[in-house]
């Protein structure tokens, strides 16, 4: 037999049509249930002997046996194959049926504030799913961290090569306040307006740079003023914007919820900036389990969902 400290190199299809002979008594039944030739049947099992460096079948002119080296191969070849056929029915059911578990991973803008519906959501849908969400803002590598889908902000080109990266939504960032700092300051009538007002913006619009913003309709503006208070993230610069600390330059699916709870309203809603597209980032391969198929339908019509109650980007 082969050594402990040795790896089996031969065929799969070998062993099968060994195991056959010896289940149905000769290789003529054994070829006509695997659909192939007696001579190929009988190369098979000859090729894995000498793999093995045994004698698998005791042969006369009118039979084959099992010898004791065969049948013990046969009970642990039996019980190998049938653990293999049990791992390929798992691995194909992995793409038609909805179950297993999900690694998901996006920035902490979304993470934070747009996610935890989404999933929550999806769970009732699909309780059979489970779900890891990793909130960060680095763009970990799927394959070394055993992710599924990474939902990623960029630009309107795709920076992850060698994946599957389509579109989900197009984001457009707007300008929102809080009621109490409308009610205290006024709401502003223009552009130029603005700067007289308290501007929270994220890391990204640091300095003096400009917001470039349009109306959608051929015009383009741009705020120039320093902001009142810069943030790392535009979940920061929701939460501050929600307290009546300022005007928030905001991703409008980040400021959805609050929107729709009367926490924020939008200001100059004619005016927003292009934020980019998100993607929904998976490894590339034939077809993608289901798990993950649904999970990133779910969000896409979520993602829709929440412009259609917040109103046109």
């Amino acid at each position: 037999m082969v050594a402990g400290s040795e790896t089996f190199r031969g065929s799969l299809s070998d062993v099968r049509a060994f195991c056959a002979v010896v289940d149905h008594g000769t290789v003529t039944q054994a070829a006509e249930v695997l659909g192939e030739t007696k001579g190929s049947i009988s190369r098979r099992i000859s090729r894995l002997e000498q793999e093995l460096g045994v004698t698998l079948l005791a042969r006369t002119p009118r039979a084959v046996s099992p010898t004791v080296e065969g049948l013990a191969f046969h009970a642990k070849a039996q019980e190998s194959l049938a653990l293999l056929d049990e791992a390929r029915e798992t691995a194909r059911d992995a793409r038609t049926l909805p179950r297993g578990h999900l690694r998901v991973t996006t920035s902490i803008d979304f993470g934070i504030e747009v996610m935890p519906e989404l999933v929550a959501g999806f769970r009732a849908l699909h309780p059979q799913i489970s779900i890891d969400l990793l909130i960060t803002d680095t763009r970990l590598d799927l394959a070394a961290n055993r992710i599924d889908l990474a939902l990623r902000l960029g630009s309107g080109e795709s920076q992850d090569g060698g994946y599957r990266a389509p579109v989900l939504a197009n984001l457009m960032i707007g300008l929102y306040a809080g009621p109490s700092y409308l009610a205290a300051r006024g709401a502003p009538d223009s552009l130029d307006d603005l700067a007289r007002h308290d501007l929270i913006l994220s890391r990204e619009r640091l300095g003096a740079a400009p917001v470039r913003l349009s109306d959608g309709q051929g015009r383009e503006g741009h705020i120039t003023t320093r902001p009142a208070i810069r943030a790392t993230d535009y979940a920061t610069v929701l939460r501050l914007t929600r307290t009546g600390a300022g005007i928030g330059h905001i991703p409008s699916l980040v400021a959805a919820r609050a929107l729709k709870d009367g926490a924020l309203v939008p200001v100059l809603p004619d005016w927003a900036s292009r934020g980019g597209v998100l993607r929904a980032v998976s490894l590339a391969g034939r077809e993608l389990p289901a798990r993950v198929r649904l999970f990133r339908d779910h969000v896409r019509l979520g993602l829709a969902a929440m412009r259609e109650e917040t109103g046109p980007d």
